[in-house]
């Protein structure tokens, strides 16, 4: 992932660029378990504040081992 986020809001199909996933509907699957980083629509478009991101990654590796 890289060092610095990009300042608009991002589209899941951002998050599996910088997550490196096999498809957009790994980042839908997140949204129904409520796994993934926080989103929001606009209209039908969904979105995802950098910062919300920045927060679910450093929440994540919190619990990771080290």
């Amino acid at each position: 992932m890289p060092t610095r986020l990009p300042e608009r809001y991002l589209t899941p199909e951002d998050l599996v660029q910088l997550f490196d996933l096999p498809s957009v509907e790994t980042v839908y699957q997140w949204r129904r378990k409520r796994l993934g980083p926080r989103g929001f629509r606009v209209g039908r478009h969904l979105r995802y504040d950098p910062k919300d991101v920045q927060s679910w990654v450093q929440s994540r590796m919190k619990g990771a081992a080290a």
